[in-house]
């Protein structure tokens, strides 16, 4: 398991009965989590005190409750590249903007592009299913070149913001709203090529003409497509996952069978979790696959 245990201002306290109590920053929220089936002793004072918490409907969905809580904030996470500024904001069904258990793959591809940047080598990074920007902000800071692509202005409209506040508002990052699958295409057919390529896609979506993603189905097609993307000296591929059914040596195969044969390199494959500071165990948020030469 990769385990994101290097924040100063993101910690989870606690976890009990479905739920999670936070701490982001100055502010404690307590929301649902599928991973928490076991039902042990609130014993954390912030389970009475939250700022506040996202109660989940029986019927699909639900609604937060606040409690003293500003309508934005921020939090930061010191880098490899140095440090990254979010701005959080609970938004719909139960989110706030970020994934601090991405922060280690931050790490693991940050130290990657330092140590070629480093070397003279000028970086190239695809980040797709971007969101609010965690991975295009590690990758930007520790010295690539980003094209940052997602399907929804908001959520690239947000990463642009984050980008501001970390100091990265110059910074080389190309900002795109975009379908993925006909931005890929697309590249294909130009000749461009990345050094690395990161995506985080969803259990299921559709496309701009209506087309269904759904992730079993799609996933490996897509992968195999994206390769195609990758220059003659790759540095890495890393595929995140939220869903259930995709076990980390379902990503490890993935990636192997549609990598190795042309790059070569290796493939691992991991649970990615964040500490519990309240008992000292680990929480478990979902999988990646990492392919690297």
């Amino acid at each position: 398991m990769w385990i994101a245990d290097r924040w100063k201002d993101y910690e989870v306290m606690d976890t009990s009965s479905g739920e999670k109590l936070e701490r982001w920053g100055d502010y404690t929220l307590v929301r649902p989590d599928p991973q928490v089936i076991w039902n042990t002793p609130k014993k954390a004072r912030g389970w009475k005190n939250m700022n506040g918490h996202y109660h989940r409907s029986s019927k699909g969905g639900g609604e937060w409750e606040f409690f003293d809580l500003p309508e934005q904030w921020s939090i930061d996470y010191e880098g490899v590249g140095g440090k990254l500024t979010f701005n959080l904001k609970p938004f719909s069904f139960k989110h706030t903007g970020l994934f601090p258990e991405q922060a280690s793959n931050w790490d693991w591809f940050g130290k990657k592009i330092k140590d070629a940047v480093s070397s003279g080598r000028e970086i190239k990074v695809l980040n797709l299913f971007a969101y609010t920007g965690g991975a295009t902000l590690a990758a930007a800071s520790a010295g690539a070149k980003v094209t940052h692509v997602d399907a929804a202005k908001g959520m690239v409209s947000w990463a642009k913001e984050n980008a501001v506040s970390s100091g990265l508002g110059d910074a080389p990052i190309r900002w795109l709203v975009d379908d993925c699958g006909k931005f890929v295409e697309r590249e294909i057919r130009r000749g461009n090529k990345y050094d690395g390529i990161i995506m985080d896609p969803p259990s299921y979506g559709r496309g701009p003409k209506g087309e269904i993603w759904k992730i079993e189905d799609s996933i490996y097609p897509f992968i195999q497509q994206t390769e195609q993307l990758l220059s003659d000296d790759p540095l890495f591929f890393l595929i995140n996952s939220y869903t259930t059914g995709l076990a980390p040596s379902v990503l490890t195969y993935m990636i192997s069978t549609a990598i190795i044969p042309k790059h070569g390199g290796s493939v691992e494959s991991g649970e990615l979790g964040l500490p519990v500071s309240g008992n000292g165990l680990v929480l478990p948020c979902g999988a990646s696959g990492r392919w690297s030469r």
